[in-house]
């Protein structure tokens, strides 16, 4: 069972986002409140993962996020959002979250996305990362140096280029099992081959180095 902390300021929300994942079977809800104590609560329910809003009153969902990131055993963070502010993405992936959700996320989707988040995987909707990726090449971000990144490129298989080529795209690892006629766990395969060779530390620090290198179509950078 996959236990779940929501931490969002409206109410309504938090129990849209209850029902739907544990309409799974497989996911529930141990924490659900607004950001006041909320770190308490999540110390003390001790979840595989919190879904952190991250536009709300004091404390906003930055400060709730290095809180948690501080705890002596701090739990798999996802931030919630109804916008795709490259600022505050940015912010949240420095302090430590290794997912980003659209509030409109589809139902299929945010689940799936639970459950690759909390086996340890990185989620990034379409929108979110392809805003991730506009805002570090807009900032010159430190990824690597371009010579290193070409040579790492190297090393990739033709499958593997093809696998980073989608996943600098945004796409998850369902859709990129249907777009080569593989399996979900060959796509997952190929994904760690792709971020141990680039010496990526997730899914967007990889889609860097294929956007800069000029691998993506232009039609995949919408």
């Amino acid at each position: 069972m996959i236990r779940v902390a929501i931490v969002d300021d409206e109410a309504l929300v938090r129990v849209a986002l209850r029902r739907i994942l544990e309409s799974a079977g497989d996911i529930a809800v141990v924490v659900d409140r607004d950001g006041r104590d909320a770190v308490a609560a999540i110390e003390a329910a001790g979840p595989d993962l919190v879904l952190l809003d991250a536009v709300m009153p004091p404390p906003d969902g930055l400060t709730v996020l290095r809180e948690l990131r501080a705890l002596p055993r701090p739990p798999v963070v996802a931030m919630l959002t109804a916008f795709d502010t490259s600022a505050w993405i940015s912010a949240a992936m420095r302090e430590g979250a290794t997912g980003f959700l659209l509030k409109d996320t589809a139902v299929g989707t945010l689940i799936d996305s639970v459950r690759v988040l909390a086996s340890g995987g990185t989620v990034f909707t379409p929108t979110v990362s392809r805003t991730v990726v506009r805002g570090y090449l807009g900032a010159g971000a430190d990824v690597g140096p371009e010579g290193a990144d070409a040579v790492a490129l190297g090393l990739l298989t033709s499958r593997e280029r093809e696998v980073l080529v989608l996943m600098a795209a945004g796409r998850q690892n369902a859709d990129i099992a249907t777009r080569l006629g593989i399996t979900v766990a060959t796509v997952k395969d190929h994904v760690r081959a792709v971020l141990r060779k680039l010496d990526a530390p997730n899914r967007v620090a990889a889609a860097v180095l294929a956007h800069r290198a000029g691998l993506v179509p232009a039609a995949e950078r919408t």
